[in-house]
């Protein structure tokens, strides 16, 4: 089941301009130890989308462009008409596109109808569960564009092959993520670190929960390849956690990263720990107390790896028929 939220056609002519309406299990959610998540396919998303979880995305965006220059894409996109979303979230990087790219059509898609309903006129949102069938035509799409998924994503092989067939031959699939991995180059983190240590429990409860992002990141160039893609580019960056960098533009990232995380810890981990490990809430209230002040006061030179992997679909199929 799909269900337009905004106020405008999208891609292809797939909405009325007057589809708003949504059914109750769409706008419906479900509240639980003090956090707001979705209703519509309850359960497949860990994460809340309160208005808390909302600002920490925005403020996410906001730290990735910074890391990435202003950068929306690594893609070399050559006058885009058509482009997807995959769990748009906030719909702020929808929206930036929209203004990029004012002849393409957006369509994001996310599993919550938290989008804002003023946009600009070539953006559209709907709510729709991506690792269910597509209902994009095939050779439809020029760009499909995801960030931060990994964490979410239980068989991205699967999306891979609905990606390929619902791309315009040529056209380009992108991935943006942020690894559940805290990193140092030198010998400033300590191995009983406990933002690290807090990374690695919040990987674990999300394989309990089936889904392995660290694995899952460490491999969507090989599943792209096998999925038919071509011209497979890896783009590798490191985001400070804290202002330690000397250089003014990566502190800065750095300030916009730690509190990004601060402000996160909470919706982060709540449902995995409680879901996944088995904790109860006390429990995970108790153990955020000395994360957050070690992602505070930590003087240790530590990031998180960021990496971009984009793909193209070949101009042409591949010849897979003998002779006749």
């Amino acid at each position: 089941m799909m269900e337009p939220s905004g106020s405008h056609g999208g891609p292809s002519g797939m909405l009325s301009a007057d589809s708003i309406s949504m059914s109750e299990d769409v706008r419906d959610y479900v509240f639980e130890n003090s956090r707001r998540y979705h209703k519509y396919s309850e359960g497949r998303y860990h994460f809340p989308n309160d208005d808390a979880e909302q600002e920490r995305e925005d403020m996410q965006h906001a730290m990735i462009m910074l890391l990435c220059d202003g950068k929306l894409h690594f893609a070399p996109l050559e006058n885009p008409q058509s482009i997807l979303d995959m769990g748009t979230g906030t719909g702020i990087w929808a929206i930036d596109m929209g203004d990029e790219y004012p002849a393409a059509e957006i369509l994001g898609i996310d599993l919550s109808p938290i989008q804002p309903i003023w946009v600009p006129q070539n953006v559209q949102f709907l709510v729709d569960n991506i690792e269910e069938e597509w209902v994009q035509p095939p050779n439809s799409l020029d760009y499909i564009h995801s960030r931060q998924m990994a964490p979410s994503i239980r068989d991205w092989p699967a999306i891979f092959a609905e990606a390929y067939k619902a791309l315009k031959p040529g056209g380009w699939l992108e991935l943006q993520d942020l690894k559940c991995v805290v990193a140092c180059d030198d010998d400033t983190m300590l191995e009983s670190d406990v933002v690290a240590s807090y990374a690695r429990t919040l990987a674990h409860a999300l394989c309990r929960l089936g889904i392995d992002c660290i694995y899952s990141m460490e491999n969507y160039a090989r599943w792209l390849r096998e999925a038919g893609f071509v011209n497979v580019q890896e783009v590798k960056l490191k985001a400070p956690l804290g202002t330690w960098p000397k250089d003014p533009h990566l502190a800065k990232v750095g300030l916009y990263n730690r509190n990004m995380i601060y402000d996160g810890l909470h919706g982060f981990s709540i449902r995995p720990f409680t879901h996944g490990l088995g904790w109860t809430p006390e429990e995970v209230e108790v153990y955020l107390v000395d994360v957050r002040k070690a992602v505070l006061n930590s003087t240790a030179h530590i990031y998180l790896p960021f990496q971009s992997v984009y793909a193209q679909k070949p101009l042409t199929e591949p010849h897979t028929g003998g002779s006749k």
